[in-house]
C-alpha cells in the first residue's frame, strides 16, 4: 500500500468524521389538531389557538418558552375585544343589543368616555372561530376572522376583523396582525385589544417588574392595590411626540423560589397606531391597547402589527424591535410571509 494512497484514504476518513457533526438538525415544525383548539410546536416555542370558548390570539398560558420553560403569565396575547369610538352612549343606552353598552367612571375603565360602537366582545362572546393552518418550509401561520354582528343605533353590523399569526422557526417570539374593514364610518375608530396580555399575580409574586417604552421601568409592588387605567402609566397619543419605539413588556418570576426568568414582550412595530394603552391593576394588570383612533369610512381599512415573545434583555427587544419598526400589516401564504407598511 502506497503512502499516497494512505494520506488519501486518511483525508477521506477525517471528512467522513467530520461531515456529520457539521450537519444542521431538522427544525422542529409541528402542527396538533384537537377539537377545541391547534396547538404550534417549534423549536423554540410551544403555543395553542383555541377554536371555541375564550377565542381569537394565543391560548392562555399556553406560549412555552423552550430556552427557560416560562410561560405567559395570562388570559391570552393578542386577544380582541370590539370597535369603539370616543363618547357616551348615555343617550341610547336602553336600545344597546348584547354586551354593547359600556361602563365608565369606575375602577375598570376610569373615567374617559368611550363607548363600543360594534360587538360582540369577540374573546368572550364570539364563542367559536375557524382557524386556518397554513405551513411553510421555515414557519407556521394561523389565520381566523370574525364578522361583528352586533352595532350601536345609527352604525351598521358588519365590519370584519381578520387576525394572522406567524411562527417562524427558531425564533422565540411569534408575528401577529389585526385588521378592521370597516362597516361604518367614525371620526375616531378604535378595535381593543390585551396586549401582550394581562397578568396573573398575587402582589406581584409572579413577575419582578413591567417596561414600558414610553415610561420606564415599574416595581411589582405597584400593583398591589387597584387603581383606574387614567390613574396611573396611562398612554394617550399625541400626534407631536409619538414614541420612538412601542415597547410594553413584563419580567416573569418563579412565585416559589424568587427566580427571575425571560422578559415576556408585546411590541407594536408602527408606534403611531396606538390610540392609548392602559397599564393598570384590576385584580391582576391589565395590559389593554386600543389601534385606531383616526377618521375611518366604510370600507377603509386600519390595522397594527406585533411582535410577542421572549426577550432576555431590554436591549434584544430593542434591536428586534427596530430590525421590524414601521410595519403595520402581516401577509402569508404557504410561499412565505412578510410585513407590510399598511394593514
Amino acid at each position: 500500500m502506497t503512502r499516497s494512497f494512505l494520506v488519501t484514504l486518511g483525508l477521506h476518513l477525517a471528512l467522513v468524521m467530520v461531515l456529520p457533526s457539521q450537519e444542521k438538525s431538522p427544525r422542529e415544525l409541528r402542527v396538533v389538531e384537537e377539537p377545541d383548539r391547534i396547538r404550534i410546536i417549534t423549536d423554540a416555542l410551544e403555543a395553542s389557538i383555541k377554536k371555541k370558548g375564550y377565542v381569537s390570539g394565543v391560548e392562555g398560558g399556553s406560549l412555552r418558552d423552550k430556552k427557560t420553560g416560562a410561560r405567559d403569565l395570562g388570559f391570552g396575547l393578542d386577544i380582541v375585544d370590539w370597535i369603539m369610538e370616543p363618547g357616551s352612549d348615555e343617550a341610547y343606552r336602553d336600545q344597546l343589543p348584547g354586551d354593547l353598552p359600556y361602563e365608565f367612571n369606575n375602577l375598570v375603565h376610569g373615567k374617559r368616555a368611550k363607548r363600543s360602537i360594534e360587538g360582540p366582545q369577540i374573546c368572550t362572546q364570539a364563542k367559536e372561530l375557524q382557524p386556518r393552518v397554513i405551513r411553510g418550509d421555515d414557519f407556521i401561520a394561523i389565520q381566523q376572522e370574525f364578522t361583528y354582528t352586533l352595532a350601536a343605533p345609527g352604525k351598521k353590523p358588519g365590519s370584519q376583523w381578520q387576525q394572522t399569526i406567524v411562527f417562524p422557526a427558531g425564533q422565540r417570539y411569534f408575528f401577529s396582525a389585526d385588521r378592521i374593514t370597516a362597516k361604518n364610518a367614525s371620526d375616531a375608530m378604535f378595535l381593543r385589544i390585551d396586549l401582550p396580555g394581562h397578568i396573573k399575580h398575587k402582589n406581584g409574586d409572579t413577575f419582578s417588574e413591567i417596561y414600558l417604552s414610553y415610561y420606564g421601568k415599574i416595581p411589582s409592588d405597584k400593583f398591589t392595590k387597584d387603581f383606574a387605567p387614567d390613574e396611573q402609566f396611562l398612554y394617550t397619543r399625541n400626534e407631536t411626540q409619538i414614541p420612538q419605539r412601542m415597547i410594553r413588556a413584563y419580567r416573569i418570576r418563579d412565585p416559589q423560589t424568587g427566580r427571575l426568568g425571560p422578559w415576556l414582550a408585546g411590541m407594536t412595530l408602527d408606534p403611531a397606531v396606538v390610540y392609548e394603552a392602559w397599564c393598570h391593576q384590576r385584580g391582576y394588570v391589565c395590559m389593554i391597547q386600543e389601534i385606531g383612533g383616526r377618521r375611518i369610512q366604510p370600507g377603509d381599512r386600519f390595522g397594527a402589527a406585533y411582535i410577542i415573545g421572549y426577550f432576555d434583555s431590554i436591549e434584544e427587544m430593542e434591536k428586534v424591535y427596530d430590525q421590524y419598526v414601521g410595519h403595520q400589516g402581516l401577509e402569508v401564504s404557504a410561499k412565505g410571509w412578510k410585513l407590510t407598511a399598511k394593514p
